[in-house]
């Protein structure tokens, strides 16, 4: 190998650990398993998206989840309050410690095993919308391994870098796969496929994961095809009555974060 050969790997490899210097990967991530070059395009997506720092900033996000559910997360706490669109169904819950209420059939419900169902539901509601919503800044999160697959095109022909994410002993459907799609110029996730089984050939679905807009300092993207996430907010205070009372807010009070 040449020195300039030498000179230009060494750049390399410190633009990969200045990135990742800048986005730590979560305790557990499989740094062992996962491809050099699939974790530097995961740190230039985070880059992009508005950075780690603007991520851990970023407290309250709201989202509508396919017209059916209404979510307001507190990244901060944990705290999630998601509202049934279709019904009178409100659960106020703790992602970090399962507990909660539940409002449903026009009053509170007390029974204890009614309550432990509805948080359960709860939070498998919530790590399901959230991933739809944030998986990009996700990509290092504990338990998934990163594998880089090559040069692909998105079905709208956008040149891409594919990742592949599999998981060890986490959430619950551990034995999904997902594929990624990164558009090479300005790195961020263009496309995704889901699939049950990680062993599966064929996928359950490809969709686009486009219009990114920015909400406070990060950017959130809604396009999923026939399927989009709507009401997308970000704020930087909302009052504790959103995750203790359970008449619906109207958010449109609020500021959002600039």
């Amino acid at each position: 190998m040449t020195s300039r050969s030498v000179f230009f790997l060494l750049c390399f490899m410190a633009g990969i650990t200045c990135f990742s210097q800048k986005n730590p990967a979560a305790p557990g991530f499989d740094q062992a398993g996962s491809d050099a070059k699939a974790i530097q395009i995961a740190d230039q997506v985070m880059e992009n998206m508005g950075g780690r720092k603007n991520w851990d900033k970023t407290r309250y996000i709201a989202w509508n989840f396919f017209g059916n559910r209404k979510l307001i997360w507190d990244k901060w706490t944990g705290n999630v309050r998601i509202d049934n669109v279709n019904n009178d169904q409100t659960l106020l819950l703790n992602i970090n410690t399962d507990k909660g209420r539940v409002f449903k059939y026009g009053k509170e419900q007390t029974a204890p095993d009614s309550i432990t169902k509805y948080m359960r539901s709860g939070k498998g509601a919530w790590i399901n919308d959230s991933y739809w919503l944030v998986m990009p800044f996700k990509l290092k999160d504990s338990g998934v391994t990163l594998k880089y697959l090559g040069e692909d095109k998105t079905q709208d022909g956008v040149e891409a870098d594919l990742l592949q994410l599999t998981f060890k002993g986490v959430g619950n459907t551990p034995d999904n796969k997902y594929k990624v799609w990164v558009k090479k110029t300005n790195p961020m996730v263009w496309q995704w496929a889901y699939f049950a089984k990680y062993d599966a050939e064929k996928p359950n679905f490809i969709r686009p994961w486009t219009d990114y807009k920015k909400h406070g300092k990060i950017y959130l993207s809604g396009e999923r095809g026939d399927r989009d996430l709507t009401d997308i907010m970000v704020f930087d205070k909302l009052p504790d009555s959103i995750f203790t009372d359970f008449a619906r807010p109207d958010l449109s009070q609020y500021p959002q974060a600039k």
